[in-house]
C-alpha cells in the first residue's frame, strides 16, 4: 500500500477529524474563557480590593532609563502579576468545565452499560408458546 493511500485512509478516520474538530473549539472555547476572566471576573475582584486593574498589577524589579533628550534607551524590568493572575483564572475555569464535561460523559458510559443487562420480560407470544411447549411434554 502507497504512502498516499495510508495517508488518505488516515485522515478520513473519523479519529483525525474528530481531534481537529476538537482542536478548534478548544481554540474557540479558549478564547471565550479568556474574555470572561479578563472582561466579567477581574474588573469586579479588582475593584473589590481596592480599584486594582489586575492587566497594569505588576511588580517593577528596574526603572526605564531615559536619556537626557528623553529617548528611551532601557525599558523597565517587570514582573507581570496580573497577567499571571488572569491566566491562573483561565486555567481553572477551562480545566473546571472539562472535568464537568468528563464528569457527565463518564455517567452516560455508566447508564449505557446498566441499561442492557436488565432482562427482558418474553412477550405474549413467547409465553404462550412455552405453555404450549409445556402442555405438549405432559
Amino acid at each position: 500500500m502507497g504512502l498516499m493511500q495510508e495517508f488518505k485512509e488516515f485522515a478520513v478516520k473519523g479519529n483525525a477529524i474528530d481531534l481537529a474538530v476538537g482542536i478548534i473549539i478548544g481554540g474557540a472555547f479558549g478564547k471565550i474563557v479568556s474574555s470572561l476572566v479578563s472582561d466579567i471576573i477581574l474588573p469586579p475582584s479588582g475593584l473589590l480590593i481596592g480599584g486594582v486593574n489586575f492587566k497594569d498589577f505588576k511588580w517593577l524589579l528596574k526603572s526605564a532609563i531615559v536619556d537626557t533628550n528623553g529617548v528611551l534607551k532601557a525599558p523597565e524590568v517587570t514582573l507581570n502579576i496580573g497577567n499571571f493572575i488572569q491566566a491562573v483564572f483561565d486555567f481553572l475555569i477551562i480545566a473546571f468545565v472539562i472535568f464537568m464535561m468528563i464528569k457527565a460523559i463518564n455517567k452516560l458510559k455508566k447508564e449505557e452499560e446498566i441499561a442492557p443487562t436488565v432482562p427482558v420480560e418474553p412477550s405474549n407470544e413467547e409465553k404462550l408458546l412455552v405453555e404450549i411447549r409445556d402442555l405438549l411434554k405432559k
